[in-house]
């Protein structure tokens, strides 16, 4: 709107300001009929130059904009364990005794077209030996505007399973991933190349369901057909191609919520993961989870404080292992059995005033007696932690971790952890 007033007055005092010491001349007055037909013309230039201006958002929605967000994480700490890498297994969690970079993250999303919105993350990362590691985390793209309240979601992408598995680390409440997402789905999580599609059902409170479908493939299908899935059934791996509809993975979620009072949201969840492992050519894997957040916020909250949620997740897995030949000596023959594990984690976040939050994590992850050499430990482990955010685009986070690992013992681990970010970054989930 400014920029069609503004030289609308800028030409009236030229015009008139100029005419006016001289208006009683016929000269003078051919001067100003002159110019008001230029002021004329000009106007309807900059009118259509207006008119082309509104339209430029449409064109800007075509692929001609992009939102980039740089995001990275530093830790440092001590732990009980020198090993750190046998207690913190998750791949974003602290490393080493010391200092150690686990995410560091560049995040591309944009506006494809009026049909298709598409994102990217592209992360680095620093090992216990300093090396850097390259991942492209995910790339997909999401549809704007199926009818009948109908999503599309391709590319590769983190399963809709539960709520954490889809998080980025640097959306974590807690400096390290649950044990039960390591157990069920390997120190990288749950990713794939794949297709989701949802439905948001139309009824009266929030409800969605949703299906993947994703390849069984991959460093990052641990409980499938994952390059390291003989840590898990100890055998020799068998071959794996995609020869049909039974050879990819099925990943459906059902999710609601609703309000109890003005002041509290409750949101519960149920998934599941099925498809092959590589244990033998008719095997396979089940994953099933449960899921529940509560959060209470008051009346008189100023910036989204004070508040406190609970958040829940509970998985079981059956893995049906096939007769198959020992990784470590292939004379060996290990028997057909079906392994099951099971693991929850329930944390409490308290934010006691703006950009102050209080948190406490309690978890345990188990499995069932097996025939063979595998590390199978039951763990425990307690994590109270505070979180400080100086602004929106900075944190401080400290956490104390008592691990208790059956048959090996109890270990404290103390981790600092501070974020920054830089330009924008994708919205997350609630």
């Amino acid at each position: 709107m400014s920029q069609g007033i503004f030289p609308r007055v800028l030409l009236f005092v030229a015009v008139f300001g100029f005419a006016a010491p001289q208006a009683g001349s016929a000269q003078t007055q051919q001067q100003v009929d002159s110019l008001r037909a230029e002021m004329r013309a000009l106007q309807a230039r900059m009118d259509s130059a207006s008119q082309q201006a509104s339209a430029a958002p449409a064109t800007r929605a075509s692929g001609q904009y992009m939102n980039i967000g740089f995001t990275s994480l530093a830790d440092f700490g001590w732990s009980s364990e020198r090993d750190v890498r046998s207690l913190q297994v998750g791949d974003h969690d602290p490393r080493v005794r010391g200092f150690t970079i686990p995410n560091a993250e560049i995040a591309l999303d944009g506006a494809v077209d009026p049909f298709f919105k598409g994102f990217a993350n592209i992360v680095y990362k620093l090992d216990e030996n300093g090396e850097t590691g390259v991942e492209l985390e995910e790339v997909f793209f999401v549809t704007t505007s199926l009818p009948k309240n109908f999503q599309l979601k391709a590319g590769q992408i983190f399963a809709e399973f539960g709520r954490q598995n889809t998080l980025h680390p640097h959306a974590w409440s807690y400096v390290d991933q649950p044990l039960v997402l390591n157990r069920m789905f390997g120190a990288e999580g749950f990713r794939s190349q794949g297709a989701r599609l949802s439905w948001l059902l139309p009824t009266p409170w929030y409800a969605e369901a949703m299906v993947s479908v994703m390849n069984s493939t991959g460093e990052t299908t641990s409980s499938f057909r994952s390059e390291e899935s003989s840590e898990i059934h100890g055998g020799a791996l068998t071959e794996a191609l995609v020869d049909g509809v039974d050879d990819l993975l099925f990943v459906p979620r059902l999710t609601a919520s609703f309000d109890p009072t003005e002041t509290q949201t409750v949101l519960i969840g149920a998934s599941a993961a099925f498809g092959p492992n590589n244990s033998g050519a008719d095997a396979s894997t089940s994953i099933y989870g449960a899921d529940l957040y509560w959060k209470w916020k008051s009346e008189t909250a100023q910036a989204g404080f004070p508040f406190v949620s609970l958040q829940t997740e509970v998985m079981v897995r059956s893995y049906d292992a096939a007769a198959r030949a020992s990784a470590g000596d292939p004379s060996v023959m290990l028997a057909a059995e079906t392994l099951k594990d099971r693991g929850f984690y329930s944390q409490v976040l308290w934010g006691i005033r703006p950009r102050i939050v209080a948190g406490l994590r309690g978890e345990m992850v188990g499995g069932d007696d097996v025939s063979f050499d595998v590390e199978r430990i039951d763990r425990t482990r307690i994590s109270p932690n505070l979180t400080i955010y100086p602004t929106e685009f900075s944190k401080f986070r400290v956490q104390y971790n008592y691990d208790h690992r059956g048959g090996i013992g109890n270990d404290h681990s103390l981790w600092l952890q501070f974020e920054f970010l830089l330009g924008a970054h994708a919205s997350h989930k609630f």
